[in-house]
């Protein structure tokens, strides 16, 4: 389970003590109508940040080359309120941490997921430290509705920030261009860390989405990341669940995802 402090290294205190009160309350909303509370929410939550947490530190440390959390990749929640059933952004949390904590220097953030990841986008937008690629659905399709090309980042950290948006029914090889985009923006980041949003939200049967990847296009994508890690970072790679609300495509996708953690 995550700490206070580690959870508070992104997120505003105010808004974490709201989650611990509404999660002793055990009823109504965390956002405008689409997070909703329980009790235990707020522990619950702790334990996703924490087991992200760990997989960061296992890769810092030199334990693990690569590592996967499952149930993270909460990347919608900001820094003062949840949103997207995100309650405690995770994978905000894990940047900062290695920033400050870790001495990394730089971070390529890399999102897959369908849905735009607005909350580490919008979180780090003018650091120039946190190098991001996000490559999802058109926001005039789909929720967050936010994820466009002209947001390249603000002040120093203009041209640190990437949004590649996909038409609805885009499927493997817009995604596989979109990989390409990917290997030139990385080069030009020289990440001393790579963090993968890996949501499985894209592929072809997912009820909520409209992109039509294959589990084989999904892969190769997660493949592409692997081998930038290895290139530019000594193959320092975490990666995040995510969205996917097909559980037989989840699953499959993410053994292809796991066995591509497990290759050299």
């Amino acid at each position: 389970m995550a700490t206070r402090e580690e959870v508070e290294a992104f997120h505003d205190p105010e808004y974490v003590e709201f989650v611990r009160r509404v999660s002793e309350r055990g009823t109504g909303y965390l956002d405008y109508g689409d997070t909703p509370a329980f009790k235990g929410v707020y522990e619950a939550s702790m334990w996703v940040v924490g087991a992200t947490l760990t997989a960061l530190e296992a890769v810092i440390s030199g334990r693990a080359t690569r590592s996967f959390n499952p149930i993270g990749g909460l990347h919608h929640a900001r820094r003062d309120r949840a949103s997207g059933f995100c309650v405690f952004n995770d994978v905000a949390i894990a940047i900062a941490i290695a920033l400050e904590a870790h001495s990394v220097e730089r971070v390529l953030y890399v999102d897959i997921d369908a849905h735009h990841g607005d909350g580490v986008f919008y979180g780090f937008y003018d650091d120039p430290r946190v190098w991001i690629f996000d490559v999802h659905e058109d926001g005039r399709y789909l929720y967050p509705g936010t994820g466009f090309r002209h947001e390249r980042g603000s002040g120093d950290a203009l041209g640190t920030k990437l949004n590649y948006p996909l038409p609805p029914g885009a499927g493997d090889q817009e995604l596989l261009k979109a990989m390409e985009e990917l290997e030139s923006f990385a080069s030009e980041a020289s990440p001393d860390l790579i963090i993968l949003q890996a949501g499985a939200d894209g592929l072809a049967s997912d009820p909520l989405t409209h992109l039509l990847y294959s589990t084989k296009g999904y892969v190769a994508a997660v493949s592409k990341v692997r081998e930038l890690a290895n290139e530019l970072c000594n193959g320092r790679l975490v990666a995040v669940g995510g969205g996917g609300y097909d559980r037989r495509a989840l699953a499959q996708a993410w053994i292809g995802l796991i066995e591509e953690l497990l290759r050299a």
